[in-house]
């Protein structure tokens, strides 16, 4: 009777210890006290799934880093990768289904016309596509660009600028492909460029990539590459200033510049169109279909000038010598 009496306090101690493990876990799996809050969570490529519960912790969509972890691995984990919308009132179970069936959302980037592949690589690292380095490396690699049949020693200019869907931690070699890409899919949309050759097309996306970073009203893009036509055609410099800002910040890594100086437009470089006559060694920015547009069928006019008419509007003066150049800026 006695040891009947011992085994029953055992037992009951031992239904009381469970009752308090489970409740202690049940608790722990409840959502956090608070408001209701909402996360991004990035779950790259081979990360554990303790390190994603301990940022879902960090973050206060759950209470508890380890218990979400022992509870994935009961319930026999296969984590995907991506970018995932979670809250702090999902469930484990919600929270698990979620990360492995892969139902993730795509880190939405989008690239501006005139960007270079310097700007292009900063913007993808921060929004956790790729590493700056490995997309600028990658862009400049002689076998990686062989492939695209482009007669340059980088692929600035053909990394067109548009709205991009990329998942976290890519390779640079995929997310370049998808863009330039995509450059040429939309060069097909332009009238007459699928008569160019390699070589030819190179030459137009060197003067787009200055027309790029010259307009600021789309209907003077045309304009502005026959100016700068008819100055190659004669072997005049083009006095381009973006061409001296591409010096300073992609060459020399300097900041931008708020203004262009005499002494700037005196650096010796290749690149600099107010000392060598003719279009820089590669191109200096990523145009988009307005400047490329422009570049390939530009209209003939008799302009060899342009300057600034309305700052604000971006519009532009066109004349046709020096003279009336001059006097346009009076």
């Amino acid at each position: 009777m006695k040891v009947f009496k011992i085994l029953l306090s055992i037992l009951l101690i031992l239904v009381l210890l469970a009752g308090i493990f489970v409740f202690c876990i049940y608790n722990l799996m409840q959502s956090p006290s608070g408001d209701f809050k909402e996360y991004k969570l990035s779950v790259p490529s081979g990360v554990s799934y303790f390190s994603v519960s301990q940022d879902l912790e960090n973050n206060g969509i759950i209470k508890n880093a380890k218990v979400f972890y022992y509870y994935s691995r009961y319930k026999q984990a296969n984590l995907k990768s991506g970018v995932y919308t979670v809250n702090n009132k999902m469930s484990f179970d919600e929270l698990h289904t979620l990360l492995n069936t892969g139902k993730q959302e795509y880190i939405t980037v989008s690239i501006p016309e005139g960007f270079t592949i310097s700007t292009v690589a900063k913007l993808l690292e921060e929004n956790g596509v790729t590493s700056s380095r490995d997309f600028i490396e990658t862009a400049k690699d002689a076998s990686f660009i062989s492939q695209f049949n482009i007669p340059s020693t980088t692929l600035e200019g053909y990394i067109f600028p548009d709205t991009y869907y990329f998942t976290p931690e890519m390779n640079a070699e995929d997310v370049l492909e998808i863009m330039v890409g995509n450059f040429y899919e939309k060069l097909s949309t332009i009238e007459n460029a699928d008569s160019l050759s390699a070589k030819e097309l190179h030459e137009v996306v060197k003067l787009a990539s200055i027309v790029e970073k010259e307009y600021k009203v789309a209907s003077e893009a045309p304009l502005i590459a026959s100016v700068f036509k008819n100055r190659l055609r004669y072997n005049i410099g083009l006095y381009s200033c973006a061409t001296i800002i591409y010096i300073i910040t992609e060459v020399q890594g300097l900041p931008h510049p708020d203004v262009v100086k005499y002494t700037d437009t005196k650096i010796d470089s290749p690149y600099n169109t107010y000392l060598y006559a003719g279009l820089t060694p590669t191109p200096i920015s990523n145009p988009g279909l307005v400047a490329l547009d422009a570049a390939i069928n530009t209209p003939k006019t008799n302009y060899y000038f342009f300057r600034v008419k309305d700052e604000t509007k971006g519009t532009h003066i066109f004349t046709t010598d020096l003279e009336s150049h001059i006097e346009a800026g009076l």
